[in-house]
């Protein structure tokens, strides 16, 4: 989609402004998971080294972004009514949760916790409504194989994120918004599971009936097992805090039994993911380079970490100890060399263009 101003630009072929990802918040999403387990891990100048630049990251992102809504407000709300495009939006509210979790946990900040949190709740209730609203009313619609991806599965994980964050509210505020918070948080991971199983029936049709070429197994396809993973992390916080909510008292064996049916059906997908990660650049041998949707691969490596650490914290599985921290070094070196690939990009970007 190009307008008149992009043809007469001799850098309209270059990355610009207009053709930011609605997904790259992803970014937030996945520095802040992997400082959040590296915490968890006692790796403390990793954490907070990450949170530091997750502040930096989050902020450029909420410039960009309003800059993008003002001046290019076609293409901005465009894509939020895309098939496609739209919920790579949800990534802003997961990524502002991850951001809020990151205050409370690492810096024990909870007013910045608070404020984070009720921007993420406002984002979320906008988002959802419009976005599904919008794809529901309109007149010209894809068929199944070309308008649903792995990343309408980011609408799951901004619910669970929203849990998440609240649960960790609920955790270091007293009454009387305590059982408030852990009522939330259990609404939201009740809903989160249920949009999952409408969602992931789609796609795994999708998988199964329809032509799968390499390139429609995009990055976002990881979020399958992501999604899981941070029910995994939502479902243990809420055990940990039954003690303080006797309504989640009474339902312990609830929360436990599909805390794990959660973190099993994550891990059942990381298997497959990385067969048809194989199969996509080593026998098809699609190109890989930087794509801002990379980060939504990274951040279910550090999610799958994150959350098996808590469910083990939450649930005394001892056996597991040496799963999460062997996930956190897959998921740090993932970010590692994500982070260095848009560096490259960003510099390339950068320069001048000859003739």
């Amino acid at each position: 989609m190009t307008t008149g101003s992009d043809r007469s630009d001799p850098m309209a072929s270059r990355p610009s402004l207009a053709d930011l990802s609605p997904a790259y918040f992803g970014l937030v999403m996945a520095t802040g998971i992997v400082s959040l387990a590296a915490s968890m891990m006692a790796h403390p100048n990793i954490a907070r080294a990450l949170f530091y630049l997750n502040i930096v990251q989050y902020a450029v992102l909420c410039l960009l972004y309003a800059l993008r809504a003002w001046r290019y407000p076609r293409r901005f709300f465009g894509d939020m009514v895309e098939h496609l495009t739209g919920p790579g939006y949800f990534t802003a509210v997961a990524g502002t949760c991850i951001l809020a979790s990151q205050f409370l946990i690492l810096d024990g900040n909870v007013a910045a916790g608070k404020a984070l949190w009720l921007f993420a709740a406002i984002l979320w209730l906008c988002l959802t409504y419009t976005i599904f609203t919008a794809l529901t009313v309109r007149h010209n619609k894809p068929t199944l194989d070309k308008g649903i991806s792995g990343s309408w599965l980011l609408a799951v994980v901004a619910t669970q994120a929203i849990s998440v964050s609240s649960a960790l509210l609920a955790a270091r505020i007293g009454q009387p918004y305590r059982l408030e918070f852990n009522l939330l948080a259990l609404s939201m991971w009740l809903w989160g599971g249920m949009l999952y199983i409408w969602m992931m029936s789609l796609i795994f049709y999708r998988y199964v009936f329809f032509h799968f070429s390499p390139g429609d197994l995009a990055p976002p396809y990881w979020i399958n097992m992501g999604a899981m993973a941070i029910s995994t992390l939502a479902g243990s916080l809420l055990i940990l805090n039954a003690p303080h909510a006797p309504f989640l008292t009474s339902l312990l064996p609830f929360l436990k039994g599909f805390t794990v049916f959660y973190w099993a059906t994550g891990t059942w997908w990381i298997p497959m993911l990385v067969l048809l990660s194989i199969w996509r650049h080593g026998y098809e041998r699609f190109p890989l380079r930087y794509d801002p949707l990379y980060w939504g691969a990274v951040f279910p490596l550090g999610m799958y970490a994150a959350s098996t650490w808590q469910m083990n914290r939450a649930m005394e599985l001892d056996f597991l100890f040496a799963l999460p921290r062997a996930f956190f070094w897959i998921a740090l070196t993932a970010w590692t060399i994500t982070f260095y690939g848009m560096l490259r990009a960003l510099i390339r970007g950068a320069r001048p263009s000859r003739g």
